[in-house]
């Protein structure tokens, strides 16, 4: 079996390790959803770091689908320029840079986590959030926000929107692309029963509740070069066994759909749609999820979930249980994670520091 430090071979991709950076927002724009210095250190300091992959946070695909006036966008050409400095800089630490292509849904226009996390009324700087049953949605914290149901026009500009968003991420100089459809934002909102009652095409059946997502990895792939990955990451289960639910055998059967769509991994995390859900925590809590994927679909899976130490990140690579490990709170707490676990884990941690570095390790 591969190790952690075994490369990975992803359609023309050589990815050089089995180590991502996880998406996580960092709240830290202006409204104009460009990057800032911020996030080129931020996103930098973890190519340094040794990360394989370094991954943006959910990145916004219009205006109306940020989490907070404060998360980034690639709704235009603007913000591909001002990101593809950062790109370069992952690409020249030896690292893959990559982008979550998100849509917040009805879990749009709310306050930064330190600032509430409450939602903002169109009246004071916020706007109208999109659902696709407005009446289904279960607030999180204060007052339900201005919604309205998404109509087919709304979707196919949502759909447009992934495909627009997908070409600029390719100008910024992304190589891995990756469809949000997890933590109960718009994608996953479509996806589960508790959030989804609609009675037209896009809601009922399995095959209605997951259209959108095959029409936006459709529509991304459709302008995705052949020779480069599509990730999409979803929630493996709603952790909602009390009530009709997303769960992990739904999970499997979206994963083998999306792989005859040109998928190549599916970044299997879990909830996030619904103040009730009993989730399980603890270390490796959500690598069963992957496991069942990667033995149940025909595609590559990625773990996720209380992945804290280098030899816990390898034996989820030996055993099997995933073909790629994405760190997130790890990774905040120690951006150069990577390097550490190379240190624990392989005889040659020290020629894959920064030449800047290599003297203190020696």
């Amino acid at each position: 079996m591969p190790d952690l430090f075994d490369s990975l071979s992803i359609r023309d991709l050589e990815i050089p390790n089995r180590l991502a950076v996880s998406p996580m927002c960092q709240y830290s724009c202006e409204p104009d959803g460009l990057p800032t210095e911020w996030h080129r250190v931020h996103l930098g300091s973890r190519a340094v770091g040794g990360a394989g992959i370094v991954m943006t946070e959910a990145t916004a695909v219009t205006p109306r689908g940020r989490i907070t006036p404060h998360d980034l966008g690639i709704w235009s050409d603007e913000h591909a320029n001002e990101l593809a400095p950062t790109t370069q800089f992952i690409r020249d630490q030896g690292g893959v840079p990559a982008i979550q292509l998100a849509h917040a849904g009805h879990k749009a226009s709310k306050k930064r986590p330190w600032d509430g996390n409450t939602p903002i009324a169109p009246a004071d700087g916020g706007w109208e959030v999109l659902s696709p049953s407005p009446d289904a949605y279960p607030p999180f914290d204060g007052d339900r926000p201005a919604m309205t149901k998404a109509t087919q026009d709304d979707i196919r500009g949502v759909i447009e929107a992934y495909r627009a968003a997908a070409e600029r991420s390719l100008d910024a100089g992304f190589d891995i692309a990756e469809v949000h459809a997890a933590h109960g934002y718009l994608l996953h909102e479509f996806l589960s029963p508790v959030t989804n009652h609609r009675e037209d095409e896009y809601g009922g059946s399995f095959e209605n509740r997951s259209r959108i997502v095959r029409e936006v990895v459709d529509a991304v792939r459709d302008v995705w070069p052949d020779e480069k990955p599509v990730f999409v990451r979803i929630s493996g289960t709603d952790w909602l066994e009390d009530r009709e639910s997303w769960d992990i055998a739904q999970s499997v059967r979206l994963a083998d759909d999306l792989a005859d769509r040109g998928v190549d991994l599916i970044d299997v995390s879990s909830g996030g749609l619904h103040p009730e859900q009993d989730v399980p925590g603890g270390p490796n809590f959500q690598v069963p999820l992957a496991q069942a994927v990667s033995e149940g679909a025909d595609i590559a899976a990625g773990a996720v979930g209380g992945i804290t130490e280098p030899e816990q990140a390898d034996a989820v690579i030996r055993n099997g249980r995933a073909d790629l490990v994405l760190v997130g709170r790890e990774f905040l707490r120690d951006p150069y994670f990577g390097l550490r676990a190379a240190g624990a884990l392989t005889d040659d941690a020290a020629s894959r520091w920064p030449v800047q570095y290599r003297r203190s390790v020696r």
